[in-house]
């Protein structure tokens, strides 16, 4: 069952502000209906005032099925909603000409207040709204300025005066103009942090990109000079067998004797590149969490750890940084190492779990602590990451530790010389 809450806990940050900003958008429409239809009630008769509560609602309702639609038209979901632009240019004016017949006949008194509130309302949400479906500075000048022209033009047929009529085109302009650009603050807000997102995975993807450009150079570097000598000397031992001279054996040795070297040598680039020094992972987690904005705090002694433990504990530190940057949206993020009972326990801890349930992580979070890719038979996720414990005699713990905060506990037993030395250098 979900915890009251947790469909919002599941999005990520630009989904968040994505749903703000839309809602954001819908509550001007609530704005509008309590602002200009419900107040109608208290300055005319029932049967009036319901009349502009109802053209109220009506308009605010298209208002708000335009500022949805333009907003997903911003994020490219679909296509302009121009349509739906000119229908509220339509209803607008229905809703306007409608107010202004109200005025002009209807009962003399503070009926001509409230129609006349609807009246210029209704034109500065509709310039503020209709702003969203366009793009460049001019058109929503224009689609602003157009509105306020409007708003002048309908007020002949009260015989107002023509200061009366500036004025009110004025504070369309003026209101329509600040809801417009409220819009769009909204929208490139959205917008800014949807390139950050994707800023952030691409980054991800070029540090990807980077690790594999350096295991190929270091491929390059071995294999390249060695295939070289292999060549030539295959070459030359062809040429000497078909002279029928007794050094093409020798030449052949030679080469056996360059390929068994260069194997050896892909298995030590290889083994290297497997392995992950404790020390620098913590290191590189801290850099990298920092330059992504989350507050590191990184605790604990390295020194004296067996090669082997501090390999299976990098691994461990790597891939949970990795994917706390990939997958949550934490803003602190905590890694103690530390020696407990002839033990060496990593403890990886950050405050950007989505929880779905309440019995424990989600499926999505759970399942990607650990999903970079690995070499060799790690495997991925978690799985992965137990099995390379598994060969030093570790375990690994994942789990929630708290409302919004995830656990990731690897514990690897020490050998006991191992372990009195660092507990000596720990003390």
């Amino acid at each position: 069952m979900r915890r009251p809450g947790g469909w919002w806990r599941t999005k990520s940050t630009p989904e968040k502000v994505e749903t703000y900003t839309r809602w954001s958008f819908h509550f001007f429409g609530v704005i509008e209906v309590f602002a200009l239809g419900l107040t109608a009630y208290g300055r005319t008769g029932a049967g009036l005032a319901t009349v502009l509560c109802l053209l109220v609602v009506a308009h605010a309702a298209v208002c708000m099925l335009v500022s949805s639609r333009a907003l997903d038209w911003t994020r490219g979901r679909r296509p302009q909603p121009v349509r739906l632009m000119w229908t509220l240019v339509v209803v607008s004016a229905v809703v306007s000409t409608t107010a202004v017949v109200i005025a002009e006949r209807g009962p003399a008194g503070e009926v001509e207040t409230a129609a006349g509130s609807v009246y210029g309302g209704v034109l500065c949400f509709a310039a503020g709204v209709i702003t969203l479906g366009v793009s460049g500075r001019r058109r929503m000048v224009a689609v602003v300025g157009g509105f306020a022209v409007g708003a002048g033009l309908l007020t002949f047929p009260l015989e107002m005066p023509v200061l009366a009529s500036v004025v009110l085109a004025g504070l369309v302009m003026v209101t329509g103009g600040f809801l417009a650009i409220t819009s769009i603050f909204s929208l490139w807000l959205l917008n800014a942090v949807y390139a950050l997102d994707d800023a952030k995975e691409t980054r991800a993807r070029l540090a990807v990109a980077e690790e594999r450009l350096r295991f190929g150079r270091d491929l390059h570097d071995v294999m390249g000079r060695n295939l070289a000598v292999i060549a030539l000397k295959s070459e030359l031992a062809v040429q000497l067998s078909r002279r029928g001279r007794p050094e093409a054996v020798e030449q052949m040795i030679e080469v056996q004797r360059i390929a068994q070297e260069s194997q050896r040598e892909v298995r030590d680039v290889v083994r290297g590149y497997r392995e992950a020094a404790l020390e620098v992972e913590l290191a590189g987690a801290r850099g990298v969490l920092t330059a992504a904005g989350i507050t590191a705090k990184v605790t604990g002694e390295t020194a004296g750890l067996p090669a082997e433990v501090q390999s299976a504990l990098g691994w461990v530190v790597r891939e949970a940084t990795t994917n706390v940057l990939r997958h949550g949206d934490a803003k602190k993020v905590a890694v103690t190492v530390r020696m407990s009972g002839g033990r060496v326990v990593l403890t990886v801890e950050n405050d950007g779990v989505a929880e779905t349930t309440g019995d424990g992580p989600s499926a999505e979070t759970a399942d990607t602590v650990g999903s970079a890719p690995t070499s060799g038979s790690g495997g991925s996720g978690l799985a992965g990451l137990r099995e390379r414990l598994s060969a030093v005699d570790g375990t690994l713990e994942a789990g929630p530790a708290g409302r919004g905060v995830f656990r990731l506990t690897a514990a690897v037993p020490l050998p006991d010389a191992t372990a009195g030395a660092a507990l000596e250098v720990a003390s």
